[in-house]
């Protein structure tokens, strides 16, 4: 679903309201503010819808690529929400989970945090970005739920592990893995960039997108003629992964 976002209200989806933990996982790899990362604005709409409907614990989860702790981050962007517990995904207990896919595109196990597994309804909220021409969505936000000590190799904060595997087969394979129910892109504007993750340039847009992550993923795609390539590779996956 596309909202307006100057009217834009988050009314939870019914089984928010059966919820004990709810689970946001924001774009806020940065102390830079939105659209490089998710804003505090969007983040407080959504906590007071879910608060219209349901006492469920809210936590907010986020790590760095460079494990450097996150705590600063949310402070310099402002996340500051009553009742909300903010956690590092670098100070989390990991697990280690099986990827379902048959035929794993590149990883066939992931570190993640237990705090994921342990929540009964899970969130990702990301700004619309396009990155090296490509989209940057909601499934790609997941990539920083990862514990970077795990997976960025010898080079810090460089995800190396990840990309020699392919990045975007990493992020699909991703999306089967990370049970989310829910993905928001916030699209109030667009960022457009290429290598420097905090550097690009910034187009007025005034949307919001809210669904299923692939699917709000594959219709922002589609609506801004993006080439969103983890989305092609989800795709062909589910066809295994469904029959």
């Amino acid at each position: 679903m596309i909202f307006e976002a100057s009217e834009f209200i988050f009314k939870p989806p019914s089984a928010i309201s059966r919820a004990r933990r709810v689970l946001i996982k924001p774009s806020a790899c940065y102390p830079v503010s939105y659209p490089v990362t998710t804003s505090r604005d969007i983040l407080s709409v959504i906590i007071e819808g879910i608060r219209q409907v349901s006492d469920a614990d809210i936590l907010i989860l986020e790590g760095t690529p460079g494990g450097e702790p996150i705590y600063p981050i949310y402070e310099a962007l402002g996340y500051n929400f009553p009742r909300v517990l903010m956690l590092d995904v670098k100070d989390c207990i990991w697990v280690e989970v099986d990827n379902p896919l048959p035929k794993p595109l590149a990883i066939p196990t992931f570190w993640i945090p237990n705090v994921i597994l342990s929540s009964d309804y899970l969130i990702t909220v990301a700004p619309l970005k396009v990155v090296n021409d490509g989209g940057s969505l909601s499934i790609m936000n997941l990539l920083t739920a990862l514990p970077s000590s795990k997976y960025n190799g010898e080079a810090k904060g460089g995800w190396r592990a990840l990309h020699s595997l392919g990045i975007d087969k990493v992020v699909a394979d991703l999306y089967f893995t990370l049970p989310f129910d829910l993905g928001i892109i916030e699209a109030r504007q667009k960022f457009v960039g290429r290598d420097d993750p905090i550097q690009g340039e910034v187009e007025e847009y005034g949307k919001i997108f809210i669904g299923e992550p692939y699917e709000v993923d594959g219709e922002a795609s589609q609506i801004l003629g993006l080439t969103t390539k983890y989305l092609d590779l989800i795709r062909v996956a589910k066809v295994d992964f469904e029959t």
